[in-house]
């Protein structure tokens, strides 16, 4: 019974945290290439969008899905795709990317907005934040509770 108050409690933070890197390491992905300075104009190769819920009247959520393509300034040529962009980009729009250097590019074609970003990251992480403490506090209450009946009934 035990494993049922702090198994799935353990498996919510489990996944919690890993949402939470998830989220961080966008964050610092897309910090770097706004930060490293290098932009080269992109073209939209392809958008599409992808549909989840729905079933069982519940909302639809609707994400926006972008792939470029560009050439960084050693001539590389890099696709890659985002998610989250502007309605208006079509295919065959031209756009300005932001990229980090070395053999791992990372792309974006945000327009840098820092603060805004900053903002929803720890927003982000905050609520995440507050799952886990409540899977905590749901355990420590649990086990206090336990220990109180059994310092009650002798087992």
């Amino acid at each position: 019974m035990d494993v049922m108050f702090y198994g799935i409690p353990g498996l919510i933070m489990a996944g919690v945290l890993f949402m939470a890197y998830c989220v961080l390491r966008r964050w610092t992905q897309i910090r770097g290439a706004w930060a490293s300075g290098l932009t080269a104009r992109a073209r939209c190769l392809r958008t599409y969008t992808t549909t989840h819920g729905g079933g069982h009247d519940t909302s639809v959520r609707t994400r926006l899905h972008h792939v470029y393509e560009f050439s960084t300034h050693d001539g590389r040529v890099i696709r890659f795709e985002e998610e989250n962009g502007r309605g208006t980009i079509l295919e065959g729009d031209f756009v300005t990317v932001h990229y980090t250097d070395g053999p791992r590019v990372r792309a974006t074609a945000h327009a840098p907005s820092r603060g805004k970003h900053a903002a929803a990251t720890f927003g982000v992480l905050a609520f995440l934040g507050v799952i886990v403490v409540f899977c905590v506090s749901f355990m420590v209450v649990y086990t206090e509770m336990s220990a109180m009946a059994s310092d009650v009934t002798g087992f």
